[in-house]
């Protein structure tokens, strides 16, 4: 794999503070074609313009039991892979129970072609998003695990300065949403890491209360109930607005 190679100076580098808004701006809200979805009568392609780059790598590393938050890590795929120039690559971190356990607990198999992520990997991803499940309002042990293997790159300060995103999955709606992105931020400021949350960008969409969606201001997320309950296509949009929204912000970043 190649390195992420940080930040790429911009042969035309663009310093007005307005520049910067107005690509905040442009990131356009994905249609949703839902009953319960808002039109917001912008087109989905509305992403920035941008002067082309040598292609960045956008990390999406998460940990899935059940396979919902592997679900919104595939459509955040699609959004970063939508924006030219960026690259969205999925990565699994490594599972720390054992089969036995996974089996008693009717988890089902991780996907083989999803390769697990070392530490190391880190530093060749130009921006990341880390998904997972909460637990008691907090990342599930797995994802902890992994935060925690990464002592000599936090050593070394390797990741400073590397935009991050998180999103998440909850069983209950007052599981976590907000929280377990909330507490996860203390990982990314011990790297000097810069947390990029989504904010209220969706546009209306996020508004709405007629139906039970997962999301926050942090980050895209899903209530899976008992584990039954699948993605709604709102909870997808989601993610894959905050996918093409994080590969703009990665791609404006590396022209700094």
């Amino acid at each position: 794999m190649g390195k992420g190679g940080g930040c790429v100076p911009s042969k035309s580098k663009k310093s007005a503070v307005a520049d910067d808004r107005q690509l905040l701006s442009n990131v356009a809200p994905i249609p949703v074609d839902d009953d319960n979805a808002v039109n917001n009568n912008v087109s989905s392609d509305a992403v920035p313009e941008i002067e082309s780059v040598s292609e960045l790598k956008l990390f999406i590393v998460f940990y899935s039991m059940y396979g919902h938050v592997e679900g919104l890590a595939r459509r955040m795929k699609k959004g970063v892979d939508g924006v030219e120039g960026v690259q969205g690559i999925l990565y699994q971190v490594p599972e720390t129970l054992t089969d036995e356990v996974l089996k008693n607990m009717k988890a089902p198999p991780k996907d083989s072609e999803i390769p697990e992520i070392t530490a190391a990997e880190l530093v060749d991803a130009d921006g990341i998003l880390f998904g997972f499940p909460t637990r008691y309002g907090c990342m599930a042990a797995q994802m902890k695990s992994f935060f925690d293997s990464t002592g000599q790159l936090w050593k070394e300060q390797k990741l400073a300065g590397k935009p991050a995103g998180f999103f998440v999955s909850t069983g209950t709606q007052g599981g976590g949403q907000e929280t377990t992105a909330w507490t996860a931020i203390t990982q990314l400021a011990h790297h000097g890491m810069l947390f990029v949350p989504i904010g209220y960008t969706f546009g209306a969409g996020m508004f709405k209360i007629d139906s039970i969606r997962g999301g926050s201001p942090y980050g895209a997320g899903i209530y899976a109930g008992d584990g039954s309950r699948e993605p709604t296509e709102p909870e997808l949009a989601l993610a894959e607005h905050q996918g093409k929204y994080m590969a703009a912000m990665v791609k404006k970043l590396a022209q700094a």
